[in-house]
């Protein structure tokens, strides 16, 4: 097999997440696959944020694995571009849209990150690990880094965009 003939994996960060969320599974694929991670922070659209993951993804043909609000660009992806897909793994995410109270709580912490960005994202952190991990410095250090730098204009363009997309429009 050649390096042409190795399969790409796109993997697709959940809400202010980065590549680092992804370093042990890249890690461990490494003799098996290439992969690369999508930025998920440029824009307030769902379509937006698929369509610049698409020019992005430096092969024609991938696998594609979404997590939460990656997810939700991941299924953007198969509506924009289905052809380049070959295959599809939604982790921790809905094809549903948001209930009205989850909207409600989408815009009460857009509201929160106005003046107390740092209050987001611990309110967040619950919802991010899982309880057992809660404990554990260095999964937590990792999520507060990664917000911290995307920032209160990333985590608003995002949720902007989760509000936005095809499923959730008019709550």
């Amino acid at each position: 097999m050649t390096d042409t003939d190795r399969p790409h994996l796109l993997l697709l960060p959940g809400l202010l997440n980065d590549a680092r969320l992804w370093e042990r599974q890249i890690a461990d694929l490494a003799d098996f696959a290439d992969c690369s991670v999508a930025n998920l922070t440029a824009t307030d659209t769902i379509s937006g944020l698929a369509a610049a993951a698409l020019a992005a993804v430096p092969v024609q043909r991938f696998a594609l694995a979404g997590l939460s609000m990656g997810g939700y660009v991941a299924l953007e992806i198969m509506r924009q571009d289905p052809g380049r897909v070959q295959a599809l793994a939604l982790l921790d995410t809905s094809a549903r849209p948001d209930t009205p109270q989850g909207m409600e709580t989408r815009r009460a912490l857009m509201k929160l990150a106005e003046t107390d960005f740092a209050a987001v994202v611990e309110t967040l952190l619950p919802k991010m690990v899982h309880p057992s991990r809660l404990d554990d410095v260095v999964v937590v250090e990792t999520i507060r880094e990664m917000a911290a730098d995307a920032g209160k204009g990333a985590f608003l363009r995002q949720q902007q965009a989760i509000m936005g997309r095809p499923d959730s429009r008019g709550r």
